[in-house]
């Protein structure tokens, strides 16, 4: 198998069995995604997309370029899980509603405050392992798990 199609075939199976994971984590564990939960989401099926394409597509330079993307999909998940989980460990605020403080005002405002937020925080984690959150998994593996990829596919033989 050439460096190339290994390449590949890590860009497809790494988000793929990330997403399986955030999915079962979600349906079958009851963890429910918070709004940068998302966000780490949708790099992961570009990377998908793209590494599919790169499959029909061979060794030729659109197939390197979805591969390209599929790399920059799964880094760019991982930058998101960093800042997410930067968020959740409170070493700087979140910039989303879900993580914002509720603001003073009347009655009436605070009460539309409380309606539009989300019921999950974004600062906080819903599940660890050895302190490390879902985001922080995420930031690690993705992050590393693209720079390996990319180590992969353009080492030399």
């Amino acid at each position: 198998m050439t460096r190339f199609a290994q390449a590949r075939l890590a860009a497809l199976l790494l988000p793929s069995v990330l997403m399986t994971g955030a999915l079962g984590s979600q349906y079958i564990g009851g963890l429910f995604p918070c709004e940068m939960c998302h966000w780490q989401r949708w790099p992961h099926e570009i990377a998908i997309a793209a590494a599919l394409f790169a499959f029909p597509l061979g060794d030729k330079p659109a197939g390197r370029a979805a591969l390209w993307l599929a790399i920059l999909g799964i880094l760019a998940s991982g930058l998101i899980g960093v800042f997410h989980a930067g968020v959740e460990y409170k070493w700087w605020e979140g910039i989303t509603r879900c993580s914002a403080p509720i603001a003073g005002g009347s009655a009436d405002e605070l009460m539309a405050q409380i309606m539009a937020t989300p019921m999950i925080q974004c600062d906080v984690p819903q599940w660890t392992l050895f302190g490390i959150s879902l985001a922080g998994y995420n930031a690690l593996i993705s992050t590393l798990g693209a720079i390996g990829i990319l180590l992969m596919w353009k080492r030399k033989p």
